[in-house]
């Protein structure tokens, strides 16, 4: 038992609850950052690595009921999901889908893009600060098609436009000479120029952290058992001992639901699984930058490790067996864009957290004084990590946060 209270204590150590952590160490407050496991060990180990500033348009945009007969077979690529899951959390699927609509969309890009804006900005300093500016790769991204989209990369484009984010529209010729080491696969390209990606997302994560905790603060790996308010704050009941703050930040990904639940909040979080894949690099056929295949649904980005192929999206619970069936479609289709050796490693899984309106939560639960929820960033996590963890950092203080949080607030759904 420790009779210590700390002005905060963040449950979760991915990217999301180590930048809460730094920014709220950054802001003077003693923290303690909490994990069953060491920082970046979850869902911020397997991502692609990228920080992107075009990722604002939500998976559940009016292009998702075109693509919707597709998805209907289960067999494709982009989506699996369980049809059990799906029936036991109707509300939530038909909730994502009621979104899928232009009025809907648009306001929510705007709320992504402050968000993505602010992050990025932190990203860029942290990263230097953290001495893990060596793994920052500023060549952008390049989302290529199989088949002749020029039609759907120019919409994509404006959209990029219509926020200011730079893009530029290629050919088959265009895209060869930005990655000459490739297979001519590609009839169209539209590259983010204004993207930057990491050679190892989860490496990152850490030095993020060892940064937080030169900064005074301090790091624990133990289980959360539960949280517990009180007259004066919070008791956070771990297997080892029991923390005392003002403030407790739930920053728990896919399993920030479960702690919140016997507070009665019944928050509508789904889990998009993703699986990847990292295979032996031909170093004289190396990638330059991710790259997206629109119609095989798939990315491949140049990592620490070697090349590593993310799969799309599987709707299932969090905790399911795992089903290797999508990126097992996926890894030969690869291969027929760049060359590459055996695996090495097993493959990995995680659980991507999202809400019905694919945006995250940020900001304080609407029942209990001191409650900060900071979760939900879908697949762009890795991105969208400090600038909430500088909102929170800033809300906690009293102060205006970095960019507008109100498209975020928990109370929208719980």
């Amino acid at each position: 038992m420790s009779d210590k209270k700390m002005d905060v204590v963040v449950l979760g150590a991915g990217i999301v609850g180590v930048s809460v952590a730094y920014a709220a160490r950054q802001q003077g407050l003693s923290v303690v950052l909490v994990d069953r496991r060491e920082p970046g060990s979850e869902t911020s180990y397997g991502n692609a690595g990228i920080l992107s500033s075009g990722s604002i348009s939500p998976l559940n945009n009016p292009s998702l009921w075109s693509a919707l007969p597709k998805y209907l077979t289960n067999r494709h690529a982009a989506l699996r999901w369980n049809i059990g899951w799906s029936l036991r959390n109707a509300d939530w699927v038909i909730r994502f889908l009621a979104n899928a609509i232009p009025s809907h969309t648009k306001p929510r890009a705007a709320a992504l893009h402050g968000l993505i804006g602010a992050s990025l900005k932190l990203h860029q300093d942290w990263i230097v600060k953290a001495g893990a500016a060596n793994r920052i790769r500023e060549t952008g991204w390049l989302k290529a098609w199989r088949s002749d989209a020029v039609e759907a990369a120019m919409r994509e484009q404006a959209l990029l436009t219509e926020f200011g984010i730079e893009s530029q529209l290629l050919d088959r010729q265009a895209i060869s000479a930005l990655e000459p080491n490739i297979l001519p696969v590609y009839k169209v390209g539209l590259l983010h120029s204004q993207t930057a990606s990491v050679d190892s997302p989860g490496s990152v994560v850490k030095a993020y952290a060892n940064m937080f905790a030169g900064a005074g603060g301090e790091i624990r790996q133990s289980d959360i058992k539960s949280i517990v308010p009180g007259d004066e704050g919070w008791r956070v009941v771990l297997d080892d001992a029991t923390l005392l703050a003002r403030h407790v930040v739930v920053a728990l990904g896919p399993w920030s639901a479960d702690i919140l639940r016997p507070l009665g909040y019944r928050v509508p979080l789904a889990f998009e699984r993703g699986y990847h894949r990292e295979f032996k690099p031909n170093p004289a056929r190396s990638l330059q930058r991710p790259i997206h295949d629109a119609d095989g649904s798939f990315l491949m980005t140049p990592m620490e490790q070697g090349i590593r192929v993310t799969s799309g999206v599987e709707l299932t619970d969090r905790d399911a067996p795992s089903s290797f069936a999508q990126i097992d479609a996926v890894e030969p289709m690869a291969r027929e864009v760049v060359e590459f050796g055996e695996q090495v490693g097993d493959t990995w899984r995680g659980a991507r957290p999202t809400l019905p309106d694919s945006l995250p939560m940020i900001g304080p639960a609407p029942r209990h004084a001191g409650l900060w929820l900071a979760f939900g960033n879908q697949h762009i996590g890795f991105t969208t990590g400090p600038a909430t963890g500088a909102a929170i950092a800033a809300m906690i203080k009293g102060m205006p946060p970095p960019f507008d949080v109100t498209a975020f607030a928990p109370s929208r759904y719980i």
